[in-house]
C-alpha cells in the first residue's frame, strides 16, 4: 500500500462542499425566552485515548440531503500509477427513480485526527485523520476499480466482503467472487460506519456509534471503511444516472 503524506483530501472537501448552506436571521431573545429554550451545538468536539494514541473528533450535528457527482477519485497513487483507492464514479443520489431518490441522507459528518506522543512534548505528532458520516441512507452509484479498505455488501446471492490493500473483488460463501467493477452502486439503509482515513501506521479507530459491534481497524495509507447495512444496486456494473432535475 502506498504511504501518502498526511494532508486534507480532495474527497473530504468535495463531500462537505457539496452540502447546501443553511441561511437564518438571528433575533434577540430576552431572559424569559432563553430560559424556555434548549438546543444542541452545531459542532461537537470529542477527545478519547486508546493505547498510545489520542483522538480528537469534530462532529457536525446536522442532517444533510446530498446530491453530488464525483469522478476520477484516486487517493494514495504511487509512482507506478496504482492507487490505494481508485473510484471512477461516486454519485450520491440518482435521477432515474423517485424524487426522494435524488438525494442521499447524510447525518453527523465528522473529521477526526489522531496523535501520538505526549501532549506538549517534542515527540507529539499527528499520525492520521479521517472523514466520515454517522449515518448514510439512499442510493449511491459506484464504479470501483481498486479499494484499500474493508467492505461488506449484500447481493441477491449472498453477502460479499473483503478487507485488504487494493482489493479488486469481494467474496462470499454463497455468492462467490464479485468484481468491484461489476457493482454498479449500493443502497445504504442507515449505514453507520462510512469513513475514509489516511494514516502513517495501522491502528484501530474508536467507534462512532455504540450500536456497532466493533471499532474499525484501518491500515497505513488511504483506507475506505464501509460494511454496515449495504446492498448492491446491481452486479452489472451499471451506475444509475444522476442528472439535475429540470422544471418543478
Amino acid at each position: 500500500m502506498h504511504h501518502a503524506p498526511i494532508r486534507s483530501t480532495v474527497l473530504a472537501a468535495a463531500l462537505l462542499g457539496a452540502a447546501a448552506c443553511a441561511h437564518a436571521q438571528g433575533k434577540p431573545m430576552d431572559d424569559a425566552a432563553l430560559s424556555e429554550t434548549w438546543g444542541q451545538a452545531l459542532l461537537d468536539l470529542t477527545n478519547t485515548t486508546s493505547g498510545n494514541y489520542q483522538f480528537s473528533r469534530l462532529t457536525f450535528n446536522a442532517d444533510i440531503a446530498l446530491s453530488a457527482n464525483l469522478s476520477g477519485v484516486k487517493l494514495g497513487t504511487s509512482s507506478s500509477g496504482v492507487s490505494d483507492i481508485d473510484i471512477s464514479t461516486f454519485n450520491f443520489g440518482r435521477s432515474d427513480s423517485t424524487d426522494a431518490a435524488r438525494t442521499v441522507a447524510i447525518t453527523n459528518p465528522y473529521f477526526e485526527w489522531v496523535y501520538s506522543g505526549t501532549a506538549g512534548s517534542a515527540d507529539r505528532q499527528v499520525v492520521g485523520m479521517r472523514i466520515g458520516f454517522g449515518g448514510v441512507s439512499g442510493d449511491v452509484g459506484l464504479l470501483m476499480n481498486t479499494v484499500s479498505g474493508s467492505l461488506s455488501i449484500s447481493t441477491a446471492a449472498g453477502t460479499v466482503s473483503g478487507t485488504g490493500s487494493q482489493l479488486t473483488a469481494l467474496t462470499g460463501s454463497s455468492a462467490g467472487s464479485v468484481a468491484l467493477s461489476s457493482i454498479g452502486g449500493v443502497t445504504a439503509s442507515d449505514s453507520r460506519d462510512f469513513f475514509v482515513s489516511i494514516l502513517k501506521s495501522a491502528l484501530t479507530w474508536p467507534t462512532t456509534n455504540t450500536a456497532l459491534s466493533a471499532s474499525a481497524q484501518a491500515q497505513a495509507g488511504f483506507w475506505l471503511n464501509w460494511t454496515d447495512h449495504l446492498a448492491t444496486l446491481n452486479t452489472t456494473g451499471t451506475v444509475p444516472p444522476n442528472v439535475p432535475k429540470i422544471g418543478p
